[in-house]
């Protein structure tokens, strides 16, 4: 599109608008204009503007003589800017005035923003200098302001993974790294975002325009999840999942293959479901129970309430089990187990520290081979010890925390004890005084920790022997060399027994055995 602006007497302005579809401005021809004779003749382009090479949309203004001052400006697309590209006159051409370049402006429909310091500075510098000052912004229009409503934007510690210090990178236990988001009730997993103001903006021919509105895609609460004030926040202990914009707490942890690398430590606040089995050296926590749904390699587990595998149990090292409820399971092997409630392992109890608060039943099949068992309401299996003569024992009838109490302090007494005999010893030959009456407190401190192990001790002893109507029920055979001790009396099987029950006579002070 070419439009030409002009009256009699006055500068001629010749514009030339361009689409994005061409590569090249038209060519752009003014109308006629006095050369330097003052006649009039064909206006070409003024030896400044090359039309092959310019660009954008473009006004050339064109004094009454060929060499006068002219002006090209660009105004790129969306309005919002103005440039110009100042040209000096020639010989004896005549200077761009203020007045010249604002009647241009206004011809161009440029009535908003004008910078008038920076063209009047312009223009004296091009007349004075003779000299060419090219993409000078003339005029500036205001760009719109989004406004963005606001929006839950989940917690930056839920987006990345925490990032490994610059330098010197630190030895990184891969098994410590999980990719589950565990969350505890009442945390916050969203926060508000508030909104944005925004505000029209106006370009250089003085159009409005329209303030763009954002309506960011925010977090929403889902299952187990609830807005509280400006959060999004759990509502229970669990793992957090994200549906799309949705927060979730899931109660159960379900682990879909095997607890390796790749999941890391299980420390779950809930319960946890295991489909498949357990590497070596891997830990599992639960808040809950524990389901496994093939054999359990364990190494370090903990279950606030029960545990129950589908295979075995195999310990791997120095494994440890820790288990607030029950266990149910095939086998037990290599293990070192605490219990509060019953376990049931229908197979086999091998070569483990068993220790339960309940009765440790392996029914009509089971056989214990090896290692110990502590269980206060008795045992009840298809057999106990091996042909091997491989020494198994079984304690009944106490209370295996009190013991352990028990065992604590008297270990406790015994290094009081060696400690004061040193101390004593030293006090037969020593004669600075000084030392004498350090050693002398530490002799008194000893005392006093002696007395109160041994009062705790008795206080403990009337609570350890829980359950004297404990029993031992073997429906197979019971190998010679197994011990079978209830309420702290024993008695060594010398000879294979079958079908046997034990149980404690309180009055001879012995245990009896019967045929079932």
């Amino acid at each position: 599109m070419k439009d030409f602006y002009s009256s009699p007497g006055d500068r001629r302005a010749s514009v030339s608008r361009r689409s994005r579809a061409e590569t090249r401005p038209p060519i752009v021809e003014s109308e006629a204009f006095l050369d330097n004779d003052g006649k009039q003749v064909p206006a070409p382009f003024p030896p400044h503007f090359d039309p092959e090479t310019a660009e954008g949309t473009h006004s050339v203004v064109l004094g009454p003589r060929r060499d006068d001052g002219t002006l090209q400006i660009d105004i790129p697309e969306g309005n919002l800017e103005a440039h110009a590209d100042f040209l000096p006159p020639y010989g004896e051409g005549q200077p761009l005035t203020p007045e010249y370049i604002a009647a241009m402006l206004e011809r161009l429909g440029i009535v908003y923003g004008i910078d008038w310091t920076t063209i009047q500075d312009t223009a004296l510098e091009c007349n004075l200098n003779r000299k060419t000052v090219r993409s000078v912004v003339v005029a500036r229009g205001d760009s719109p302001v989004d406004e963005v409503r606001e929006y839950f934007e989940i917690e930056s510690g839920f987006k990345e993974w925490p990032r490994l210090p610059d330098g010197d990178v630190p030895r990184v236990d891969y098994r410590e790294i999980s990719p589950f988001v565990v969350v505890t009730k009442g945390q916050p997993l969203a926060r508000l975002v508030k909104a944005v103001k925004g505000r029209e903006g106006k370009d250089i021919l003085g159009n409005v325009i329209p303030m763009p509105v954002k309506r960011p895609e925010g977090m929403t609460a889902g299952p187990n999840a609830r807005v509280s004030g400006e959060e999004i926040i759990a509502s229970c202990d669990g793992r957090l999942v994200q549906k799309g914009t949705e927060l979730a707490v899931e109660e159960v942890l379900a682990v879909k293959g095997a607890v390796g690398y790749k999941t890391g430590h299980i420390a779950f606040p809930g319960d946890v479901i295991i489909d498949g089995n357990v590497a070596d050296g891997f830990k599992v926590y639960s808040g809950g129970s524990i389901v496994a749904k093939q054999t359990f390699d364990a190494t370090d587990v903990v279950a606030k309430k029960d545990l129950i595998v589908a295979g075995g149990i195999i310990g791997r090292g120095r494994a440890s089990i820790r288990v607030g409820g029950s266990i149910r399971t095939k086998f037990i092997q290599n293990c070192h187990v605490a219990c509060r409630g019953p376990i049931l392992a229908g197979m086999a109890v091998i070569n483990s520290q068993i220790y339960t608060l309940q009765i440790l039943d392996l029914g009509d099949k089971g056989r214990i081979v090896g290692g110990e068992v502590y269980a206060v309401h008795g045992v009840r299996a298809a057999g106990i010890g091996s042909e091997s003569g491989k020494c198994t024992r079984i304690h009944c009838g106490v209370d295996f925390t009190v013991q352990q109490d028990l065992d604590r302090l008297n270990e406790r007494m015994r290094i009081a004890s060696m400690k004061r005999a040193k101390i004593r010893e030293r006090l037969e030959s020593e004669e600075d005084e000084a030392k004498r009456a350090t050693l002398l407190q530490f002799d008194e401190r000893l005392e006093k920790d002696l007395t109160e192990s041994g009062n705790r001790i008795g206080n403990l002893l009337g609570n350890v022997d829980a359950d004297e109507k404990a029993i031992v029920e073997i429906s197979g055979e019971v190998s010679p060399g197994t011990i079978i001790e209830i309420c702290h009396i024993a008695l060594v099987v010398e000879n294979p027994l079958k079908k046997v029950r034990f149980r404690l006579d309180k009055l001879k002070g012995r245990l009896t055995h019967e045929s079932m």
